[in-house]
């Protein structure tokens, strides 16, 4: 197979999981999070989570997540050779999917937990009502980001689709870009290995 064959396969994956993806995200942000996050704290019960809701959101966020950002960096290492005219359209599926996990690592996770303890007077709840609120807004505030983000993820790969695959080849990379991007590889596998053994 040849690059430009693999690199259009992985962006094909990366667009099918990215509409889905994108659709839910604003599904997720409208409906759900417009419902839990419209007068809390009494609105926080309608968070989905805990054993009133059977299927965590996670459960479908997480796959295709990943599956994006497979399908993403596949893409860009397969295509790595191809001008920056065309590259950048490959950079930000991969670049911008995991900076998304990132945030929802960092920001989103110990939000949830905080606003759903909140929600349900957990004894792990350590927010008062007035940060509850804040943090609502905060949250949706976010989000949006993340659905910036997830259009911008989505949009690329489509558009690199359409875009007639450059015949001339980027001239190969000096050893120290290579050696960064091997060690950027790296922490990415280590971020991956972390947030699947964290999930």
């Amino acid at each position: 197979m040849t690059r430009a064959r693999l690199t259009r396969a992985f962006l094909w994956l990366a667009v099918l999981a990215g509409g889905p993806l994108l659709g839910a995200k604003l599904f997720d942000l409208l409906v759900l999070a417009g419902a839990w996050s419209a007068h809390p704290p009494a609105s926080l019960a309608m968070m989905p989570y805990g054993k009133a809701w059977p299927v965590d959101t996670g459960m479908f966020f997480i796959p295709f997540s990943a599956l994006m950002l497979v399908a993403g960096f596949g893409a860009l290492i397969a295509g790595w050779r191809t001008p920056w005219r065309y590259r950048w359209l490959l950079c930000l599926p991969s670049v911008g999917i995991l900076l998304l996990l990132i945030l929802t690592v960092g920001a989103f996770w110990p939000m949830n937990a905080a606003l759903y303890y909140h929600g349900v007077a957990s004894p792990k709840d350590t927010i008062t009502d007035a940060q509850s609120i804040a943090m609502a807004r905060t949250w949706v505030t976010l989000d949006w980001i993340r659905v910036a983000g997830a259009t911008a993820a989505f949009v690329a790969p489509l558009r690199a689709l359409t875009t007639p695959w450059p015949s001339e080849v980027a001239p190969r990379d000096p050893i120290a870009v290579r050696l960064v991007l091997a060690i950027a590889l790296a922490g990415v596998t280590v971020f991956l290995i972390w947030f699947v053994a964290n999930l």
